[in-house]
């Protein structure tokens, strides 16, 4: 079974410096048929002009993972945590009990385009902590790349929650059979190229949701960036 978001269809809020995408429920946008999607509560594509940003505020259990497409992202936080995220690296905080932080683009002359993704944790009232690691090299061999998991398996940022989150920038075509247990939730969301999941075309902006498979097959072309989350 496979649910089609198009790209066209999400909720959208334009504050000028920010312009902003929503797949799910999100803010003033509201859709109860798009609530989430298992554990996936939120993904958010999010333009961010030059020096400006989210400042400082609050999020309590919830696992937020920060994909820089293009330009920058400054963090900071309570945990005192202060950093630059760039494309090819993934950030996750783990808000647990309550964290204060922002995110802004330190770029004086350049847009900031991001997916912000929420994940509803495995446990409430957890310690709350942060991650970031860099998969630029890995990226390069245009297949599919282990970037979060519940363990951090194989080097991946580590998340609280069963989820295996996947990204792609193909260097060039390529195909995967991905095999995944029928009681799982999987949900594709395309970022740019042309992605194929199983019969199903996806564009850019782009997101499809799966149940009750035990695989599927993803073709793309040259120059397409997309996210696999493989969830319960």
């Amino acid at each position: 079974m496979i649910h089609i978001r198009k790209s066209e269809d999400r909720g959208h809020s334009d504050l000028g410096w920010l312009q902003s995408k929503y797949t799910f429920s999100f803010a003033d946008y509201h859709d109860a048929a798009h609530m989430h999607f298992g554990p996936l509560r939120v993904i958010n594509e999010d333009y961010i002009a030059s020096g400006q940003g989210f400042g400082e505020h609050g999020h309590r259990d919830m696992e937020i993972i920060s994909y820089v497409v293009e330009g920058a992202l400054q963090h900071k936080d309570s945990m005192g945590n202060v950093a630059i995220i760039k494309p090819g690296e993934v950030q996750r905080m783990s808000a647990g009990t309550g964290v204060q932080h922002s995110e802004m683009n330190p770029l004086k002359d350049s847009v900031t385009h991001l997916l912000q993704i929420w994940i509803i944790p495995e446990e409430k009232g957890i310690t709350p902590s942060y991650g970031q690691k860099n998969f630029e090299d890995n990226f390069g061999c245009s297949e599919l790349i282990l970037v979060a998991s519940q363990r951090g398996r194989n080097g991946s940022v580590t998340l609280n929650q069963d989820v295996d989150m996947y990204v792609a920038k193909a260097q060039s075509e390529g195909e995967k059979h991905h095999k995944t247990d029928p009681h799982r939730h999987l949900w594709v969301q395309v970022i740019k190229g042309n992605v194929q999941v199983d019969d199903t075309q996806l564009n850019p902006g782009d997101g499809a949701g799966i149940k009750k498979v035990d695989a599927i097959t993803l073709k793309w072309r040259k120059g397409s960036e997309f996210i696999l989350f493989d969830m319960p």
